[in-house]
């Protein structure tokens, strides 16, 4: 059984259709990327799983359990960090435990995880005494220290300059076993796509529908393997732009994200609660 299971979806904004019969799975511990030109309505998409929209036609499982409305599931990441200038980083980081009621237990748990996201000794700082990157750091660990299940990430690291970028996605990379979570990433950057995921969903310009599906073979990544993946951008850009290449498959014997167990993906014992 698929974690998240999208059928059929579609969605307009007034008379402008957005997306049209939108249909795919995300299995348990998986890190899967909505690729695609700006504008096609990738976040809309997210905007529907989180409940922020409603769906014109469709359906959303979580666990084989349709999904309607708003849903304690999943957990949102926008592109701005949107911390609280007058709260302190740990704080913000807390948000979530102080609107559900568990403020004390998050702060415990928030502040063995400050060393793993390189925010240990800012615990009292505020966010303008920031980087960009740690800032997005912070965010970041607000999002995964909720109970949601599914990570919502719609294009996280977008506003940040090159360098920086970079170096959240190394250090997101690193982070994958420590998170255990499922991930369904939002972007239009090609290789922040193909350096991060297990599988790549590309969708066409609106009214969007998946347009291909690319799985990533490689288990061990860096810069270097990153630069050498030319083959498999120009599939990728292929499929972008409705050129399929024929003889190219990239196939990925099991997700990066977490373990195969018992015939299906998961995280890792031991990992991000």
């Amino acid at each position: 059984m698929m974690k998240l299971e999208i059928s059929g979806l579609s969605f307009s904004y007034g008379e402008r259709q957005v997306l049209e019969d939108i249909s795919f799975g995300v299995a348990e511990g998986e890190f899967v990327s909505l690729l695609g030109p700006s504008g096609c309505g990738k976040s809309t998409v997210l905007k529907l799983l989180t409940g922020i929209l409603s769906p014109d036609r469709g359906r959303i499982l979580v666990d084989g359990e349709e999904i309607r409305g708003l849903s304690s599931h999943f957990a949102y990441m926008p592109q701005n960090d949107l911390l609280f200038p007058w709260k302190t980083i740990l704080d913000n980081v807390c948000l979530y435990g102080r609107i559900h009621g568990s403020l004390e237990e998050m702060r415990e748990r928030a502040r063995e995880y400050f060393p793993v996201f390189g925010l240990e000794g800012y615990e009292d700082s505020y966010p303008a005494s920031l980087s960009g990157g740690m800032r997005q750091r912070a965010a970041f660990l607000r999002t995964a220290l909720c109970s949601a299940d599914i990570l919502l990430l719609d294009e996280p690291f977008g506003a940040l300059d090159v360098i920086t970028r970079g170096e959240m996605q190394d250090w997101l990379l690193a982070m994958r076993k420590e998170l255990g979570k499922t991930v369904v990433l939002v972007t239009h950057d090609m290789d922040e796509a193909i350096y991060l995921s297990d599988r790549i969903l590309i969708l066409n310009t609106a009214p969007a529908g998946i347009h291909g599906e690319i799985s990533v073979c490689e288990t061990q990544r860096d810069r270097d393997w990153l630069y050498g993946q030319g083959e498999l951008r120009r599939e990728i850009h292929g499929r972008i732009m409705g050129k399929e290449r024929k003889g190219c498959c990239f196939v990925m014997p099991m997700p990066i994200w977490g373990t195969i167990q018992n015939g299906r993906s998961g995280p890792e014992r031991g990992s991000f609660p």
